[in-house]
């Protein structure tokens, strides 16, 4: 869900590309290394989820993608806290998000179980590619005109996250994959199309994460995370379906309202 901090961001980017050049009007050589950094190591991450599911290893390859996840979202707050945004770093972290949480997932999705489908397999694998391309470039246009509070279409590394938690609770719990290589064709499928859909996510922008709240709310988050522990590859995978569910379930109850009136 770290489309919300480069949301931020790209729109700051954007505003202060005049930065980049200096005082003669020509542009500045080097580029800034802090935060791309951590998009290099994001982009890492989403290489590295392909050699390893090239390799036979689904658990770290699902693992690898949760970690781009962590990354891409380090990337945008570093900038911001250091103040070292540029046009660069926007167009890199687009390039990096569409290794990690494009072609990675279904490069490792294809490899786990779909590749047995043929083509219907490969369809899938493209869909949920062309899903994510198009929503990143929906994405970065719309930068700006839309209201921050919501996301137009699922986030790609929250797809990518429901993605890989399948592949991972799955290996975590022995399930042959030839069991189930309809049911996930058609996830990810689904996957791709929900990230090209009108379907508004909440961004979870108008959270104060600086401001004082209740007790009650620290509780709950030690509550979560205590729970992920007990076993992260499912219930990290739950966090992230019921978070893609949330988009559509929403949707049904605004038309209900809507309906009614």
């Amino acid at each position: 869900m770290t489309d919300q901090h480069k949301h931020d961001s790209k729109e700051q980017e954007q505003a202060d590309s005049s930065c980049d050049a200096d005082v003669k009007g020509k542009p500045h050589k080097g580029v800034y290394l802090l935060p791309n950094l951590f998009t290099t190591g994001g982009l890492f991450s989403g290489f590295y989820a392909v050699v390893a599911a090239m390799d036979g290893r689904f658990e770290a390859a699902a693992i690898a993608i949760f970690v781009a996840m962590v990354l891409d979202g380090l990337d945008g707050r570093v900038a911001r806290m250091t103040n070292t945004q540029s046009p660069f770093g926007a167009e890199y972290d687009s390039l990096s998000d569409m290794v990690s949480f494009g072609v990675a997932p279904a490069l490792v999705a294809f490899t786990w179980a779909l590749g047995d489908l043929g083509k219907l397999g490969w369809f899938a694998a493209f869909l949920y590619v062309a899903g994510t391309a198009l929503r990143l470039a929906r994405f970065n246009t719309q930068i700006g005109s839309v209201d921050k509070r919501y996301f137009i279409g699922l986030p790609s590394p929250a797809a990518a996250a429901a993605v890989a938690g399948l592949i991972w609770v799955s290996t975590a719990f022995e399930i042959d994959p030839d069991d189930i290589v309809y049911l996930v064709a058609l996830y990810v499928a689904l996957a791709g199309v929900l990230m090209v859909s009108n379907v508004l996510y909440y961004s979870f922008k108008d959270v104060d994460f600086r401001g004082k709240v209740p007790f009650i709310i620290l509780a709950a988050i030690v509550l979560v995370i205590a729970v992920i522990s007990i076993s992260p590859p499912l219930f990290l995978w739950v966090l992230f379906v019921v978070y893609a569910c949330s988009g559509p379930v929403l949707w049904l109850l605004r038309r209900k309202r809507h309906i009614a009136k």
